[in-house]
């Protein structure tokens, strides 16, 4: 990496009165000054609260048998990224609440955008293929097994991870490669692309534009792609001449409906209404990086009877009885 920044030091251009940027100064949660004594103590608590909620959820799927079907397999994909993606700004907004230093090095600042959008996209992309596995469930029950067999879950797991590492690496390119030469003030309480270009000594039309549409493809495409799902879902729901078996159906689905919802709602707001204002934005967004992922196990747990089952056995609580679905 740190061969990786000077390359970009050194090849970019600035006039004879401008030095190279190697640090940038976070300015943290705008409009918050006198908060920070009640701020940090509830961040925290989110943030403590997403570590032990998606790891208990893993735990509880390695060490239970009967949760090591697809769905879970999926869960915890989406447990790892729910604690990468919160870790990627909570831990240095924590620090600069304390009253530590706002500094990040270049190094910093373009780990946390390339890791942002990687973790983001990822989860994106994971909640889709979720949403093919409710599908193939509900919808052909018969050959759910056959159909998401071991071998196609972790094709299609690794191929969410591979295909954001490869979006993420043209973001962060596409950002760093722009010359910048001061100021290094960054307006917000991590480094994200748009706060971060804006610090840039160079017309920054191009890679605006480029970002804002490749950072909205992954999500409409996702989201599509989920709704096509959920329509053929419903359609197969409606045709069920049980009532329980409507139930049941809704039941599994429920969770995901939800997850689905808290993560693409700030995407939207965030990504599609480029003039929101600011005091609408910085709350969607802590929204979406501390409340979803701790959230998320919160959300599965409360509705998915073996989750609850298995954490109870794993904390040698008396077993419940449960219904197994797929």
């Amino acid at each position: 990496m740190h061969y990786f920044l000077l390359f970009f030091c050194r090849n970019v251009p600035h006039g004879e009165n401008h030095t190279v940027v190697t640090h940038f100064i976070l300015l943290g949660i705008p409009n918050t000054e006198g908060l920070q004594p009640i701020l940090f103590p509830v961040f925290i608590i989110f943030y403590v609260c997403t570590l032990l909620g998606n790891l208990l959820i893993m735990t509880a799927v390695f060490t239970d048998s009967r949760l090591h079907t697809p769905m879970y397999f999926f869960l915890c994909n989406l447990s790892v990224l729910d604690i990468g993606f919160s870790s990627v700004s909570t831990p240095k907004m924590l620090a600069n609440l304390w009253g530590q230093s706002r500094v990040i090095p270049l190094g910093g600042c373009v780990c946390q955008v390339f890791f942002y959008h990687f973790l983001g996209s990822t989860e994106a992309l994971l909640y889709t293929v979720m949403a093919y596995d409710r599908y193939v469930a509900i919808c052909h029950p018969l050959r759910y097994l056959i159909i998401m067999n071991w071998k196609v879950c972790v094709v299609l797991a690794a191929g969410t991870w591979v295909t954001s590492s490869f979006h993420a690496t043209i973001l962060t390119t596409l950002t760093f490669t722009l010359p910048y030469c001061g100021p290094t003030k960054v307006d917000y309480f991590f480094c994200d692309i748009f706060p971060v270009v804006k610090l840039a000594c160079a017309d920054t039309v191009i890679i605006e534009t480029v970002s804002f549409t490749n950072i909205g493809v992954v999500p409409m495409t996702c989201f599509v792609l989920i709704l096509a799902s959920y329509v053929r879902i419903v359609y197969s729901v409606l045709r069920m001449s049980s009532g329980e078996g409507r139930c049941k159906a809704a039941s599994t689905c429920a969770s995901h409906l939800t997850v689905v919802t808290l993560f693409f709602g700030p995407c939207a707001l965030i990504y599609t209404q480029p003039q929101l204002s600011e005091i609408l934005v910085v709350p969607v967004q802590i929204f979406g990086n501390v409340v979803t992922p701790m959230l998320n196990p919160v959300i599965y747990t409360l509705r998915n009877k073996e989750v609850k089952a298995a954490l109870t056995k794993l904390t040698g609580g008396k077993k419940v009885s449960q219904t197994t679905s797929h």
